[in-house]
């Protein structure tokens, strides 16, 4: 019986510190991968992972991140959150309960599944290991290096390749049971795991190995419980015991009977095992008294999923305090704030957060701006975009934290500090060049909330009236002269819209917050730069108008965006305020009527 009569709540100073902080991989890394990103201190010295690597599973194509203590994923619904811990998932179990072919990208079996995950402080994590025969293996394995890289393929799904320094290792029979044990553990909790599965004592059930791995510690350490064990020996197996006499007396009489039937029976046995732990557990039921001492199952959704994550809490505790002594835990959460109200859902981040502050990471998916809004130490958040049917994953920054509470999130901007102001543009291209060139050339300039309106006059229009309906005291919005437009040249089919809208808004065209580009689409404004991976940045029309012999753009969305990102991330100060004057207009107009 387990019975909650307290609650205590534990509040931590936050400092603010960069998001993207990445206290794991090697230096060479995180420059590779995003040379803004500065480093931060080791909050301890456990066994984590440092980066993960993905190919070809479910929603994602490809992608490469580095982690933290803490990470956080936030996008839309079906944007592929779920697919990423889905392939955590993978990493460790090597599919099992999945046809292999359904979790390929796109469902094609010609498409071969990796994921690579890459975990540091190596040789803290086989000092900490008890087989002895394993740590022993491990440590061979290591040859003295902190870092190893791990891969599943699709192809082999029942075995892991293993590299230390570059170089892949051949570790021999009877290694699997070593990594096994090597490895963290891996706690998964999904959203289509229900109470009444979950918490029900079972062999393969998360809540039944977690009961069971504690029981039989403490049982195994208990006096009583040894003498237990000898004295049903004593009872049931010595050769002199009255009862085992009994029952091979029985099974005589049993086998007198049998063989008339059956004439080579021999001999008929009974025995009885000693209990085992399931048996121990098969009436095991939860109650609490939150007032009303009831069963669990009989609490509400969010009593339940809390007692679900607060029973998981307990159990890494007590095994990092008895057999697994700093040993790691790798809790993945999917949709951690569900059936939680908002106080609820702050007290469960800090909660974890704690967790992930001591041995153990955290990995969570949600789409509550609750657990995006605070800073807190070591820190990751993860933006989950899907475009064309294909997943991308980025380590963001605090630039885009008002980005994602706003519009991926669907929060409000209440949540944050209120924007200096607002730019809104027609797509994503646009948004992606312009948060890189803010974030590397005007980070000193008053903050501007970038709003994509997806190519759309009426979108921008539906975007004026969600900021003024947000921040609209006394139904006056205080941006209503402040927020700038920013849109391609219009074309013949959309001239008749814009014109409408400015006619509706005349105050956005006499206060200059219109900026138009004087040609139809951002790609043709670029400066004329050659480039190895995109070609010429600069895009004329008839390329982005060629098609394929499939009738489909050459140049897709997808290529686009990832071109804006190129261009934002290479681009100069001095070709971006000469090439892209209106962007540049459009920003300085922003920061001219910023409050």
């Amino acid at each position: 019986m387990i019975c909650c009569t307290y609650v205590v709540l534990i509040e931590l100073k936050k400092q603010r510190i960069p998001i993207n902080t990445n206290p794991y991989r090697r230096k060479e890394y995180i420059n590779k991968l995003a040379a803004s990103s500065p480093d931060a201190n080791l909050s301890n010295n456990i066994m984590k992972i440092s980066r993960i690597k993905i190919e070809n599973f479910r929603s994602i194509k490809s992608t490469e991140f580095v982690t933290s203590d803490f990470n956080i994923f936030v996008g839309q619904n079906n944007c592929g959150k779920t697919n990423f811990f889905e392939a955590v998932e993978f990493f460790y179990n090597g599919g099992k309960g999945y046809n292999i072919n359904d979790l390929k990208y796109k469902r094609n079996p010609d498409n071969e599944i990796l994921v690579e995950v890459e975990f540091i402080d190596a040789q803290n994590g086989a000092d900490k290991m008890q087989n002895a025969a394993n740590k022993t293996k491990i440590q061979n394995a290591l040859d003295g290096h902190d870092s190893v890289i791990f891969q599943r393929f699709s192809s082999n799904p029942t075995k892991r390749k293993m590299f230390v320094n570059g170089n892949e290792v051949q570790p021999g029979v009877g290694f699997d049971a070593a990594l096994n044990d090597f490895l963290p553990k891996f706690e998964y909790i999904n959203t289509k795991q229900y109470y009444e599965s979950v918490a029900k004592y079972g062999k393969t059930t998360p809540i039944g190995i977690m009961l069971s791995g504690v029981l039989s510690t403490i049982l195994q350490a208990n006096q009583q419980y040894r003498e237990f064990q000898e004295k049903f020996a004593e009872l049931f197996e010595h050769d002199d015991s009255e009862i085992r006499a009994e029952f091979e007396a029985i099974g005589e009489k049993v086998k007198v009977h049998l063989e008339k039937q059956f004439p080579d029976t021999t001999k008929v046995k009974f025995e009885v095992s000693a209990p085992a732990f399931d048996d121990l557990l098969k009436s095991f039921s939860t109650s609490i008294d939150d007032g009303v001492e009831t069963s669990a199952d009989e609490k509400g959704d969010g009593m339940q999923r809390a007692l679900m994550l607060a029973i998981i809490q307990a159990y890494a505790e007590f095994r990092k305090a008895n057999e697994d002594i700093g040993k790691s835990f790798l809790f993945f959460i999917d949709e951690a704030e569900l059936h939680l109200h908002p106080t609820a859902q702050r007290n469960l981040k800090n909660v974890l957060h704690i967790l992930s502050q001591d041995t153990d990471q955290v990995f969570i998916n949600t789409h509550s701006s609750v657990f995006v809004a605070d800073n807190y130490d070591n820190q990751s958040i993860l933006k989950v975009e899907k475009s064309s049917g294909e997943t991308s994953i980025e380590v963001t920054t605090d630039f885009e934290k008002p980005y994602i509470i706003f519009e991926l999130l669907g929060g409000s901007p209440s949540d944050l500090l209120l924007p200096k102001n607002f730019l809104i543009v027609e797509g994503l291209s646009e948004f992606e060049l312009l948060t890189r060139v803010i974030q590397r050339f005007y980070s000193d300039k008053p903050p501007i909330q970038i709003v994509k309106a997806n190519g759309d006059i009426d979108q921008v229009e539906r975007s004026i009236n969600s900021i003024e309906k947000v921040f609209s005291p006394l139904n006056t919005s205080i941006y209503k002269d402040r927020i700038v437009i920013m849109l391609d040249q219009p074309s013949e089919q959309t001239k008749g819209g814009v014109q409408a809208f400015l006619q509706a808004n005349n105050h956005i065209k006499e206060g200059n917050q219109l900026h138009v580009l004087p040609l139809r689409d951002i790609e043709q404004c670029y400066p004329d730069q050659a480039c190895p991976i995109y070609n010429n940045w600069r895009k004329s029309q008839a390329e982005l108008d060629a098609i394929n012999e499939h009738g489909a753009k050459i140049i897709t969305g997808r290529k686009k965006r990832q071109l804006a990102k190129h261009v934002g991330n290479t681009i100069t100060k001095e070709q971006f305020e000469a090439d892209l004057n209106k962007c540049f207009e459009a920003l300085t107009r922003c920061w001219d009527l910023s409050f």
